[in-house]
């Protein structure tokens, strides 16, 4: 009997520690709150509403910055870090002047309130995306190029969010995504792809000469690059011929020239004469032994 008692003694105080300490643990909603998108022009204002309870003297409030690792942004009363000279507390809410691209991310704001339960904490979560407009774009256009080639115009931009798109311009006038939906179908085969920003001309012609430029857009704003010429000419079969022909004359008239020597005896009498100038070293040397041998036998 006395076992059992104090087994049952045992399993009371289990219980009620398991109460009492339930009874002081923070506690949150049961199902979780969607982020919030919250979007911003570059150099604007940016508002993330906290949505929590009307802010009482005992509620503690704290902002944080989510990523690969957490910084506060509002802690222990006071706005932390770059937000400290930029920012501003409207109640639980925060409102970030001058928006640059880096603040864009995941925020998010704690609220602890005491209640009969323990500590209710209340999260909202945000997502911050900064829009920024095109820079002025990079465009290649090739200054010259022969008709009937495969000629690529590229154009690229790095600094736009969200990404742009691209717009080619001929003298002006803006080019369609593909030739044959343009007026100008019957001079020129190319296509437009305005997510890589590339103008491929299949077949250049003549036509195609002209000045282009490149403009980057998205919903913020657009920029465009300076244009540039482009000249197409023809290949000038007649004059490559011309100047074959002109070769063929030049080494004719070399083999001809070569001929007309031999049959005059140039390069014969250029040997005659080596021979004689050899006779005569020969003779000159003969009678310098001879002089020689007869000093000697007197």
């Amino acid at each position: 009997m006395a076992r059992r008692s104090r087994h049952r003694l045992l399993v009371l105080l289990l219980r009620y520690l398991v109460v009492a300490l339930g009874c002081h643990k923070a506690y949150g909603n049961s199902a979780p709150k969607e982020p919030q998108v919250v979007t911003a022009m570059e150099y604007h204002e940016a508002m993330l509403d906290c949505r929590s309870p009307k802010k009482t003297v005992s509620s503690r409030l704290e902002w944080k910055r989510l990523g690969q690792s957490v910084s506060f942004v509002y802690f222990q009363k006071s706005l932390r870090g770059d937000f400290k000279n930029r920012a501003e507390m409207v109640d639980f809410s925060i409102r970030i002047k001058n928006v640059t691209r880096n603040d864009a991310g995941k925020y998010r704001c704690e609220v602890s309130t005491p209640s009969q339960q323990g500590q209710k904490l209340e999260e909202d979560t945000f997502i911050l995306e900064v829009l920024v407009a095109p820079a002025v774009p990079s465009c290649e256009v090739p200054t010259s190029a022969l008709s009937g080639t495969v000629v690529e115009l590229r154009c690229q931009e790095k600094e736009g969010i969200p990404a742009p798109e691209y717009i080619w311009y001929k003298d002006g006038l803006r080019l369609p995504e593909n030739s044959k939906l343009g007026s100008q179908s019957t001079n020129s085969s190319y296509t437009v792809n305005i997510k890589s920003g590339t103008l491929q001309f299949n077949t250049v012609s003549i036509l195609d000469t002209g000045e282009y430029f490149c403009e980057a857009r998205n919903i913020v704003g657009h920029s465009r690059c300076p244009g540039k010429r482009m000249q197409v000419d023809d290949l000038n079969i007649v004059g490559i011929i011309a100047a074959a022909v002109v070769v063929v004359l030049v080494i004719s008239a070399c083999g001809l020239g070569v001929c007309y020597a031999q049959r005059k005896g140039y390069f014969s009498k250029e040997t005659s004469f080596q021979k004689d100038s050899s006779a005569s070293k020969a003779t000159t040397m003969s009678e310098n032994d001879f002089k020689h041998t007869k000093s000697f036998i007197i």
